[in-house]
C-alpha cells in the first residue's frame, strides 16, 4: 500500500488523528510526525514535506485550521508538491495533473467524513502524465532554480 506521513497544528489535530486511523484501517503504513499540541503549522508542514522529499514516505496528509498554510509552508520544500483539497474532484485532480505527493485540508473547513471521502479520492488517483507531465517538469524546474543543489 505504501507509507503516509501524517501531521498537524492545534487546530488539524483531531481531524489528523480520525484520518491517520483511517489510513491505518486501508492497510497504509502511518509515520505520524507529533500531535498538533504546541505545534506551529510551519514547523510541522516542513518536517513532513522534507520526509516525503527523501524518498521516506510516498505521500503526506497535512491538517490545520483550513489547509492552506500547511500546503504553503509544505510547497517551500524543493520537490514537494503539496494541494489544499476539500472536494474529491480537486484532490483527484491534485493527483493526475499535478502529481502532488501531500494533500492539505482545514479541520475548520470540512467535516471528517468528507475528510475521509476527499482523502479516497486523492490516495486512488496517480499521476496520468502525457499534457500534465510537462507542466509538472516546469514546476520540477522552478524548484531547480530557486533551490539550486548546494555545492559538494
Amino acid at each position: 500500500m505504501g507509507s503516509i506521513a501524517v501531521g498537524a497544528d492545534d487546530a488539524g489535530a483531531p481531524l489528523k488523528e480520525r484520518l491517520a486511523d483511517y489510513l491505518q484501517q486501508r492497510g497504509f503504513e502511518v509515520k505520524d510526525f507529533g500531535n498538533g499540541h504546541g505545534v506551529d503549522y510551519p514547523d510541522v508542514a516542513a518536517e513532513v514535506a522534507q520526509a516525503v522529499a527523501r524518498g521516506e514516505h510516498d505521500r503526506a496528509l497535512l491538517v490545520c485550521g483550513t489547509g492552506l498554510g500547511m500546503a504553503i509552508a509544505a510547497n517551500k520544500v524543493p520537490g514537494v508538491r503539496a494541494a489544499t483539497a476539500h472536494d474529491p474532484y480537486s484532490a483527484e485532480r491534485a493527483r493526475k495533473s499535478n502529481d502532488a505527493q501531500v494533500l492539505t485540508m482545514g479541520a475548520r473547513v470540512i467535516a471528517p467524513e468528507a475528510a475521509e471521502k476527499v482523502l479516497d479520492h486523492w490516495l486512488e488517483a496517480e499521476f496520468e502524465g502525457g499534457r500534465s507531465a510537462p507542466k509538472v517538469a516546469k514546476l520540477e524546474a522552478l524548484d531547480a532554480r530557486y533551490h539550486p543543489p548546494e555545492p559538494a
